[in-house]
């Protein structure tokens, strides 16, 4: 039997007892949304084979990833058409005179 560290331990038994964070429950709400399984049937036939090249990503993780990008980039716009829209958000993002927040 391999040894455990004090730091392994610690760390899988905090797991049962912490608080699930926004990206936790933005993940889950996306394997809850989205049939991965339906949605690769669909485009596997489509998507580049290994050859001579690089070998491509897979299928499932690229549509992940690109999910993510997308919904991410729809958050976004929305907290910067909240912050045209509200003065009072646009003055909480500013440091001196500067919006610490980024334009879309």
């Amino acid at each position: 039997m391999k040894q455990q560290t004090l730091a392994v331990a610690a760390d899988q038994t905090f797991e049962n007892y912490r608080k699930p964070t926004r990206r936790d429950e933005f993940l889950t709400t996306m394997e809850l949304i989205v049939p991965w399984a339906a949605l690769c049937e669909v485009i596997e036939p489509f998507y580049p084979k290994a050859g001579n090249g690089r070998p491509p990503i897979g299928l499932e993780r690229m549509l992940r990833i690109h999910f993510i990008h997308v919904w991410t980039r729809r958050l976004l716009q929305a907290l910067f058409g909240d912050l045209k829209r509200s003065a009072h958000m646009y003055t909480a993002c500013l440091v001196g005179n500067v919006v610490i927040c980024p334009q879309p």
